[in-house]
């Protein structure tokens, strides 16, 4: 931190920890306010990630869903935009330590820290997991996806063994909730509509999705009507939706299931996805560390009703990573946070001695793509599904897509595919090629 002496003239520094949504709307918030604002990235961009599963089934781009930071931010003269990952804080000092991507590290001071880290992945206690079943919360996990789905079909064109052709058109989705059951829907869609004639040793359509989860129900943050629904649909895509079944492991060709009353089933499937769970960045733990504040189950940090960490009211932590009234992990939340904290910096910057206002949620409701012509919407006590739910979740997305050209081009494939059953994204990469990640040992 400065010291008052040299702060003659100095504005306020604002640091921001993560460019998703929460992170955006902040800097955005605070473009015009008199203060410096530095936006720190592990990435170069801002992810849509509601579609992140689209891009996983080769339906979109990874350039549709996503948009440059430094572009989203270029008419902010006082936003400055830089690429590093966070994973130190110091609370007395008001220094947040990161590092750069050669593992260098550097020091940015702040008089005022937002944390919208985000979440990552929860394997609940089991990271070994995370080999043979990729999360999906980033473009790396949704270009893996990609790469082990289209390989599954791939691998069973030239196997064969029925048996082991048959492990290989087997795809296993773990939860089922909205991202769950849009994968295990997209899956489904494109052994189905895409690539059915495009093969000649396999029938694609014979693929089989298997759905999996502990809930009851799938979608059951939707209530019983939506989510029975839903399961009616899924269920006229031929998905096999196992229920109140925990998975305790996972290997490369296929995973087990446990019951409560301790049974256990085995399936055999070369290609398994999980979507179960969710669990604070590392950041979180250092905040939590710095600021003596404890952490929840899921590593989120509770924070007061402005948003701002307890004893540190220049620290404020927003979206998923902050647990505050029930608030849910939605991308609603984090913009809204975002755009809170941001009006209470420029407040407090223009009249420091007044007192914070609390943040208000507006729910604007959850949407879930189930296939094609079938969604299903909760808009507070207004539930929609089918044909109806479906137009909207649509229109609900490309108005908060980042960018005209990500919204027409985005409009442009989904009418691509509906016309034409085609998806032009179904390259593969291997990753860095001094260091891919093979897809077969």
């Amino acid at each position: 931190m400065v010291e008052a002496d040299d702060e003659v003239g100095r504005r306020p520094q604002v640091v921001i920890v993560g460019g998703g949504f929460g992170g955006v709307f902040a800097a955005r918030r605070l473009a015009r306010a008199d203060v410096d604002v530095t936006l720190i990235d592990r990435g170069t961009s801002n992810v849509f990630q509601p579609l992140l599963y689209q891009c996983a089934t080769g339906l979109l781009s990874e350039g549709q869903i996503t948009s440059p930071l430094r572009t989203l931010l270029r008419r902010h003269r006082r936003v400055r935009v830089v690429l590093g990952e966070a994973h130190g804080l110091d609370v007395t000092r008001g220094v947040v330590t990161a590092k750069r991507p050669d593992g260098s590290t550097f020091e940015l001071d702040y008089d005022h820290l937002i944390v919208a880290a985000g979440m990552r992945t929860s394997y609940f206690g089991h990271p070994e997991f995370a080999r043979f079943a990729p999360g999906m919360k980033n473009i790396d996990d949704a270009l893996a996806i990609r790469r082990r789905v289209l390989s599954a079909f791939e691998m069973a064109e030239t196997i064969p063994d029925r048996e082991q052709r048959r492990e290989w058109l087997t795809f296993a989705v773990v939860g089922a909730g909205p991202t769950g059951v849009e994968l295990a829907g997209q899956i489904r869609e494109l052994a189905t509509r895409t690539i059915g004639r495009e093969y000649r040793s396999i029938d694609p359509s014979e693929a089989r999705v298997l759905l999996f989860d502990g809930a009851g129900a799938v979608l059951a943050s939707f209530g019983p009507s939506l989510a029975a629904k839903a399961q009616k649909t899924l269920d006229g895509l031929d998905i096999e939706i196992r229920l109140g079944v925990l998975v305790t492991d996972v290997d490369a060709t296929g995973l087990v299931t446990t019951t409560k009353d301790g049974t256990e089933t085995r399936y055999p499937a070369r290609t398994v996805l999980w979507t179960a769970g969710v669990e604070a960045a590392p950041f979180l733990t250092k905040v939590a560390e710095a600021t003596a504040v404890p952490q929840d189950r899921q590593g989120r940090i509770a924070v007061e009703a402005d948003l701002s960490v307890p004893g540190h009211p220049d620290v404020w932590v927003i979206g998923d990573a902050a647990s505050r009234d029930g608030l849910p992990g939605v991308a609603e939340v984090a913009m809204q946070g975002g755009l809170h904290v941001g009006g209470v910096i420029r407040r407090r910057v223009a009249h420091p001695a007044e007192k914070p206002a609390p943040f208000h949620y507006r729910d604007l409701g959850s949407a879930a793509y189930l296939c094609r012509g079938h969604a299903v919407l909760k808009l507070g006590k207004l539930e929609l599904s089918g044909f109806l739910g479906w137009v909207l979740w649509g229109a609900i997305h490309i108005a908060f897509l980042a960018g005209v050209r990500n919204r027409f081009a985005t409009l442009a494939s989904w009418l691509l595919t509906l016309g034409l059953n085609r998806r032009a994204e179904r390259a593969i990469t291997y990753g860095d090629p001094t260091a891919a990640e093979q897809p077969y040992p």
